[in-house]
């Protein structure tokens, strides 16, 4: 039974290594998002928003989970803190209605 690795320490610690490893990153990535604010122009389907950014680009963007989850209403017009997409900076998360 050991020969397939199911009792063996080095393929649990191995495991734990990782997963501290994947928390640190997601932490830095949470810290690299630039968090800038705009006007929500157009709701569009499957709940994204179009947002104008203070700087006057557009932006796609969906509402963060903490906000779905006390029900915040987004509506055309509303003043929203969005942060962007590291990756992309075309797409955002809204995590807050000022």
């Amino acid at each position: 039974m050991d020969s397939h690795g199911a009792g063996s320490p080095g393929g649990s610690s191995s495991g734990l290594g990782a997963g501290l490893s994947e928390s640190s990153e997601a932490s830095e990535s949470k810290a690299r998002r630039a968090q800038v604010s705009g006007v929500v122009m157009e709701t569009l389907p499957s709940a994204l928003y179009k947002v104008r950014l203070d700087e006057g680009s557009l932006v796609v963007a969906h509402i963060a989970d903490r906000m779905d989850r006390n029900f915040v209403r987004i509506l055309v017009g509303d003043r929203v803190r969005l942060e962007l997409s590291p990756s992309d900076v075309g797409r955002g998360r809204i995590v807050e209605r000022l």
